[in-house]
């Protein structure tokens, strides 16, 4: 069976940081490319946030976060990372997790919600003054 559970949300200021993890379960990892997506209070759609290619050899940002975030894994433990840092009110959301499945030792990463083929239930961030 697989899982992936969402942990480290919570709740903070803005400047603050904080650090997400996925733990999954139930896939071989490597054979995954990562990405960690959030939807907003009222949102309809998921935002690309991070993506992470299953060897760790590329990452890619959405251009809202990029310098602030940094996405991470960690194969052998099977734990997925998103270090969220200088946080912003508008950055208040679910934030997912997400696994791709593509092949051993590809560099590909991706951002496109539709073609993720497992998610956590997510973990919530709240950002406020």
């Amino acid at each position: 069976q697989v899982q992936l559970v969402e942990s480290g949300g919570g709740s903070v200021t803005p400047g603050d940081s904080l650090r997400l993890s996925c733990a999954v379960s139930g896939l071989d990892l490597q054979k995954y490319a990562m990405g960690w997506f959030r939807q907003a209070p009222g949102g309809n759609k998921r935002e690309f946030v991070a993506g992470i290619s299953g060897s760790s050899s590329s990452t890619h940002y959405a251009d809202s976060v990029r310098g602030r975030f940094t996405i991470s894994r960690d194969n052998n433990e099977k734990m997925v990372y998103l270090r969220l840092n200088m946080l912003k009110l508008e950055e208040t959301a679910v934030y997912y997790c997400a696994a791709h499945r593509h092949w051993y030792g590809s560099t590909d990463v991706y951002s496109t919600e539709a073609g993720f083929d497992y998610w956590g239930q997510g973990t919530q961030v709240t950002v406020s003054s």
